[in-house]
């Protein structure tokens, strides 16, 4: 049986891949990988990404600046931004948004402050938004509101089913990671649940929330099967069904064409 998997949001970026990079991105295509969105969080991710990008042909890149490194948005970092959307395979502002789980965070007013800017800058370049939300589901959801010509995906879902339902209304999708096959996962359980087929999204946040086998270990985009596999038994849809309408909603998401 050919796997197809596109993965909407990973960290090939990240520090845990220094050892093996190269071996490791090399080796996915082997194991049904078709397409990966790897997305920013610091200036150095973002760069980094748009070279991953640049170097191999099924990755694609998001630029933006997480709500954790938030303090360094200014005119300057979004105007690098700006140009690095020159690039054709820049095909998405993220990851940017709100983050209110750790107490060393940014302040909420200047998390809220880079979120709106980058938002008006997707709103302005016509590009969709990968969306951080983490323990702001209220607050997230009424900048979202502001920009309602923008879209995009909520990375890593983890609030309500109501939550979920008033993101679909102003056209995002969802995105789901290893969370939905942990044993506690009853709250995301029912959220895939209510989701539509054409605004579910697959994602592992690699190197991080690896799926159940692997859960504590670092996560790869090959480990989507066990995401696909839990959304197939919830869904009452086989497994070749959620691969081929999951790959389709992110190349609608990302206008991609081939």
């Amino acid at each position: 049986m050919f796997i197809m998997i596109f993965d909407s949001h990973a960290h090939y970026d990240d520090e845990a891949f220094n050892e093996d990079r190269e071996k490791v991105i090399q080796g996915l295509k082997d194991k049904g990988v078709i397409g990966i969105l790897n997305c920013g969080a610091s200036m150095e991710g973002t760069r980094m990404s748009v070279e991953l990008s640049n170097k191999y042909d099924f990755i694609y890149s998001a630029v933006g600046i997480h709500p954790q490194y938030a303090e360094v948005v200014n005119e300057e970092v979004l105007q690098e931004l700006r140009n690095l959307t020159r690039n054709p395979k820049v095909r998405a502002i993220g990851e940017i948004g709100l983050d209110y789980y750790y107490e060393e965070s940014p302040s909420r007013e200047i998390q809220m402050a880079a979120f709106k800017l980058q938002m008006e800058m997707a709103r302005e370049l016509k590009l969709p938004v990968v969306i951080h939300d983490r323990d702001a589901h209220k607050d997230t959801l009424d900048i979202l509101k502001e920009f309602p010509e923008v879209i995009g995906v909520i990375h890593c879902f983890s609030g309500s089913v109501e939550f979920a339902k008033e993101c679909l209304k102003l056209g995002y999708y969802i995105g789901f990671t290893g969370v939905v096959t942990f044993k506690n996962a009853k709250k995301i359980v029912e959220v895939v649940r209510e989701v539509p087929m054409d605004r579910i999204l697959v994602e592992t946040d690699c190197p991080y929330m690896a799926p159940s086998p692997h859960r504590g270990k670092r996560n790869q985009s090959e480990y989507i099967q066990y995401i696909i596999e839990k959304i197939s038994e919830i869904k009452g849809k086989t497994i070749e069904e959620i691969e081929e309408l999951t790959t389709f909603n992110v190349k609608q998401l990302l206008k991609i064409n081939k």
